[in-house]
Order: C-alpha cells, then sequence, then structure tokens
C-alpha cells in the first residue's frame, strides 16, 4: 500500500467520532437518494401505466394526421391488416380498435357536446381499466347494442342514471345524419375529470352502423408486456405499415407523443426532484468542507513540520484529498449497500399510503406504491454525492499550498 495512502487512512482515524459522524451524514443522504430517486421512477412507471391504461394505450395506429384534426373521415380502413401485424409482435401484450366522433348527447333536461367513443367490449377490457372504473350499473357485455357507459361528471350534467335514456345526434363519416337512443347501463369514474366529463362509449358495433363506418375505426390501441418494450413495439410496427404500403395512409404514435401534458408533467417533477437532490447533496458537501476545515485547522503545526522536514505542499494536499475521498468512498459505499436493501424491501412489498388510498384507487392505483430499483437510480445519486462532496474538498486542500512553515509552527 503506498505511503500517502497509509498515512490518509490513519489520519482519517484520529478523530474516529467526527469521522464517523460524517461517513454516517453521507452514508444517510445516499441512502435517502437511491431511494428517493427509485421511488420516483418507480412513481413514473405506475402513473404512466395508469394513466395509458385508462384512455391512450401504449401505442396507437392511426391516419395520419388524425391526432390533429380529429376528423371522422380520417380512419383506418383495415383493421384487421393491422391486427394482423400486432399479432405477429411478441412484445404486444394485447390491442383494441376504437372508433371515435363528435355528437351532441341529450337527455330530458339538458344537451352536451361529447366524444362517443365505439369500442370492443372484450378486448377493451384487455387493454384499458374501464371496466374496472365502473362504480354504478355494469360494463358492456359483448352482445350489447344500443347500450352505452357514461362518466360520471358528464351524467351528473346530464342529470341521467342508470336506464335511463341518451339521444346521440352527429354526423356520419359518408355526411349522413347519424342518430341513435342509446340506454346508460354504467357509470364510470376515473378521478380525471376531463375524461368523466367529456365521453360516452358504445359498443363498437353500433358506433359502425350509426356512423357509417363501414368497417374502419379510427384507432388501433395496443399495450406492451413492459414500458420498455414500447419503442421496439413502434419501429415493428412502422416497419410493418412500411413493408404492407400502409405507411402513406397510417402512422403509428406512442405514449409520449398521445399524451404530452404527461409528459411535460414528468418533466416537472423531476426538475423540482433534481433541486431537492442538489440542496441535499450541497449540505453534505458543507459538511465535508467544514470536517476537512477543521482539520486544517487542528492540524496546522503538524504541517509546518512536514513542511519544515522537506515535504512538499502538493505532497500535502493529495494526502488531504486522498482522506476526503476515503471518508466520501465510505460513506457513498455503506448508503449505496443500505439504500438498496431498503429500496428492494418496498420494491417487493410495496409503500403503503393509507390516508390516499381511496383517491389513488380514484385513478387505477391501488394503496400501495412500488419504487424501481435500477443501476440508474443505484448511481447517480451517489455519484451527485461523490463528485459535489470532492468538489468542496477541494478549498481545504488547495488552502494547504499558502501556507508558510514559520507561520504554521507558530500556530496556536
Amino acid at each position: 500500500m503506498p505511503i500517502n495512502v497509509k498515512m490518509a487512512w490513519r489520519n482519517i482515524w484520529r478523530n474516529p467520532r467526527r469521522t464517523l459522524l460524517t461517513v454516517a451524514a453521507i452514508a444517510f443522504a445516499s441512502l435517502l437518494l437511491v431511494f428517493m430517486i427509485s421511488f420516483q421512477f418507480g412513481s413514473y412507471e405506475t402513473m404512466i401505466n395508469t394513466s395509458v391504461k385508462i384512455q391512450a394505450g401504449h401505442l396507437q395506429v392511426q391516419a395520419q394526421g388524425y391526432r390533429d384534426k380529429k376528423e371522422i373521415r380520417l380512419v383506418v380502413p383495415d383493421p384487421l391488416a393491422i391486427a394482423r401485424i400486432l399479432d405477429k409482435i411478441p412484445a404486444v401484450q394485447a390491442y383494441t380498435t376504437r372508433a371515435t366522433a363528435f355528437a351532441l348527447v341529450s337527455s330530458r333536461d339538458r344537451t352536451y357536446g361529447t366524444l362517443v367513443v365505439g369500442i370492443d367490449p372484450q378486448k377493451e377490457a384487455q387493454v384499458s381499466t374501464l371496466a374496472k372504473l365502473i362504480r354504478t350499473g355494469r360494463y358492456l357485455e359483448p352482445d350489447d347494442v344500443d347500450q352505452a357507459l357514461i362518466g360520471k361528471l358528464l351524467a351528473q350534467n346530464l342529470h341521467v342514471g342508470i336506464g335511463d335514456e341518451l339521444t346521440v345526434l352527429g354526423q356520419g363519416r359518408d355526411g349522413s345524419i347519424a342518430a341513435a337512443i342509446v340506454r346508460i347501463s354504467g357509470i364510470y369514474s376515473s378521478g380525471l375529470d376531463e375524461f368523466d366529463r367529456s365521453a360516452i362509449h358504445l359498443p363498437l358495433a353500433t358506433f359502425q352502423d350509426v356512423f357509417a363506418m363501414r368497417g374502419a375505426v379510427h384507432e388501433v390501441v395496443a399495450i406492451g408486456r413492459s414500458l420498455g418494450d414500447v419503442a421496439a413495439i413502434k419501429t415493428a410496427v412502422l416497419k410493418q405499415l412500411d413493408a404492407t404500403g400502409h405507411a402513406e395512409r397510417l402512422t403509428a404514435l406512442d405514449w409520449q407523443e398521445l399524451m404530452p401534458g404527461l409528459v411535460e408533467a414528468i418533466k416537472l417533477d423531476m426538475i423540482s426532484g433534481l433541486i431537492f437532490y442538489g440542496i441535499l447533496v450541497l449540505v453534505v458537501a458543507f459538511s465535508i468542507l467544514n470536517t476537512f476545515l477543521m482539520a486544517i485547522f487542528e492540524r496546522t503545526r503538524e504541517f509546518g513540520v512536514m513542511m519544515a522536514i522537506g515535504t512538499a505542499p502538493g505532497r500535502l494536499t493529495k494526502l488531504l484529498l486522498i482522506e476526503s475521498i476515503s471518508m466520501t468512498a465510505i460513506g457513498i459505499l455503506a448508503g449505496m449497500l443500505s439504500g438498496s436493501v431498503v429500496t428492494y424491501y418496498f420494491q417487493i412489498h410495496g409503500l403503503e399510503f393509507e390516508g390516499s388510498a381511496e383517491m389513488l384507487s380514484q385513478f387505477g392505483i391501488t394503496g400501495s406504491m412500488y419504487p424501481k430499483l435500477t443501476w440508474l437510480s443505484l448511481l447517480i445519486g451517489p455519484g451527485l454525492v461523490m463528485a459535489i462532496t470532492s468538489l468542496a474538498a477541494l478549498y481545504p486542500a488547495l488552502k494547504i499550498r499558502r501556507l508558510k512553515p514559520v507561520e504554521a509552527l507558530t500556530h496556536a
């Protein structure tokens, strides 16, 4: 072992209480960062999966321009061809087809402009959580005709309940008048006000008949086995669309393109998290800075003696840097180990939010949240601690270079 490392190790433990407190502060900060970043990543995945399973899906195949215009004539004319493409992609867990149109929906008392969505009840239940969001009544059955699901807020606005009739009036794909009378079979509540007040859901067969769709749909919605599969699924779908000659009319959009608001919300939360983590790391850095400033103050005469017998200031600087890096490394390793254990425990058992269980359940989230331990969440926080504390230790280490042996020897 080099002599500088031996001397640094000895000097670290000359004041064991101070060393242990400093190491404990670094370890606690590292533990907290590992757990909180893992929890943040886990909560993002839960938020994304919950949001996409309410409506958007991980990926949608649509007509070019449909996302921006939502015109009824912009359709996927042959949904079976898209289904055959998705059947060949192992990472696709499930898919369904939807058709949408804007229409006037009237009860006895009121009329509102809403989005009418045609769904395949069986396939929709595999892709979205709509069936689990039914609070009153029942979900659609495969053989239902002229039945409808309606959001809780829209039902309140229209003054309707289970069994009441609604009149739907809109324009068909061919320009004809689309009119139908449907009966409410279920009322859902997702916790998302915009979703709960803006749409009704009909069986796809009923929708296609009323709006003259001639077998076409507007969206083929797919979910992958995991979020990590979405990019590969999109690439495979686009490749197949190009190979089959559909690329000129159709496109594939992932959840980030379909839900830009959610992406922005996650970015904002990440920024606020980084600010908090930065403050935490700065507190630890000042702790390291204080420790080494005290060490220099206490050992000034010792440094004067070493410089008087020929020790170069550069060697003393290197010695102090080794001491700071060693202490920081011990604390970080301890924090990473303990942080991994704590995070893995809650990753398996979940973190209970009993007071928020009811609120979270409205969004399809259980009362437990699960951190997600990854190499990124394990290394990013401790790496930041190492970088900032090493920079903080530079100031006291470089301060040695300005010491003069005579002044240092007479230091009280």
